[in-house]
């Protein structure tokens, strides 16, 4: 069973039933485009073009009425509810790389969208929220945007959602926190973005509590989702079942992101550590083999995955840029940027094939341009 397959427990288990096809939240069959081959370009990319990349994005998903995104280039419907953090992720990437106060301004514009479509952030809602790491990705975006604009709203929301979850989700017997209402399992995908908040928290607040859920749901983790001889991410664990490994970026980067944040307020090598085995793993095992990052989401939602994998192996770069993760992460941005698609100048998520010219989904775009943002050149 694999959570990010299935995108909802309802469709997780309607995607065990022979010729079932599920896609976005639009739940709308679509004919996948077949990519053109790949272009022979290798220029490398510049700062201008990480903007032009942002702008591009926006002009082709951003809807201007609902203030969030469209999930596809028809423009029919919102993309899912978690990716939306994401996006949001993105936009606060490229307001701190460039300042732009336009970027600025959207920054509260999508908050002021999601509030209306999300019924203001309320936690209770188990319509709107149906699975505990949706709210969890919002609870990190919220906390980020505090930290940016200050504006106590979006840490009074942050703290209260990180609050329900915790609250909803975490095993107190057993450690761990699952990942649906139902408690089928315990996901990386929540375990370790639960972490990721908990340290946004507590750099903001200093509240020592925050740091200590952090540490006792990463220790789980580790145990219980991590092979520490490879630096592999285990993608659930089931009741008392061996853990499940299935290889996506999104968890191997939020393993990264956590361990790295633990790091750096409490100095331990051993954290970091844990980060550059994942690291590692992520380059040598899953990707290819000149480097370039697996294509991920066969038309469905999983073609956002690496967007979050470049905003914490952005991080560990950071603290340790002699392991030359900047340098990868760069040949990937520059690999799917050479093969945009020139007219609309949007990216593909398999950055290895010239970019679709006909339909394509807000999620398949996002990652290169979330790379584009973190590390792009300076000037």
């Amino acid at each position: 069973m694999n959570k990010r397959y299935a995108l909802n427990y309802v469709r997780l288990f309607l995607s065990l039933i022979p010729g079932v096809f599920l896609i976005s939240c639009s739940k709308k069959t679509l004919e996948i485009p077949k990519p053109p081959i790949a272009r022979a370009e290798t220029k490398m990319f510049t700062a201008a073009d990480a903007t032009s990349a942002f702008n591009a994005f926006n002009t082709v998903y951003y809807s201007q009425a609902d203030q969030l995104y469209y999930s596809t280039t028809e423009k029919k419907g919102i993309a899912a509810i978690w990716t939306q953090a994401i996006y949001w992720d993105i936009v606060m990437d490229a307001y701190e790389r460039t300042k732009d106060q336009v970027y600025y301004k959207m920054i509260t514009d999508m908050y002021n969208g999601g509030a209306r479509r999300y019924d203001d952030y309320n936690w209770e809602n188990t319509t709107t929220w149906f699975i505990y790491d949706d709210m969890m990705w919002w609870v990190i975006a919220l906390a980020r945007a505090y930290e940016i604009t200050g504006n106590e709203l979006y840490l009074d929301k942050a703290k209260a959602g990180f609050a329900r979850v915790r609250t909803g989700s975490y095993d107190s017997v057993k450690g761990g926190m699952f990942w649906d209402f139902n408690h089928s399992g315990k996901n990386a995908c929540i375990n370790y973005p639960t972490v990721i908040a908990a340290m946004r928290l507590h750099k903001i607040t200093k509240d020592e509590l925050y740091l200590t859920k952090a540490k006792s749901i990463y220790s789980w983790s580790r145990d219980n989702l991590f092979d520490i001889s490879k630096g592999r991410v285990a993608d659930h664990k089931v009741g008392d079942n061996n853990p499940g490994f299935e290889d996506y970026t999104y968890n191997q980067g939020t393993l990264i992101g956590a361990a790295v944040m633990l790091y750096k307020t409490t100095n331990l090598a051993s954290y970091l550590d844990d980060a550059m085995l994942a690291a590692n793993y992520t380059k040598s095992m899953m990707s290819d083999g000149s480097g370039i990052l697996p294509a991920e989401g066969d038309w469905n939602e999983q073609g956002v995955l690496k967007a979050i994998f470049a905003r914490y192996l952005s991080e560990l770069a950071k603290v340790y840029p002699s392991g030359d993760y900047a340098k990868w992460a760069i040949f990937n941005a520059n690999s799917a940027w050479n093969n945009r698609d020139l007219s609309r100048g949007i990216m593909h998520r398999n950055y290895k094939i010239t970019c679709p010219t006909g339909i394509v989904q807000s999620y398949e775009s996002s990652s290169a341009v979330a790379f584009m943002q973190l590390f792009a050149p300076a000037n």
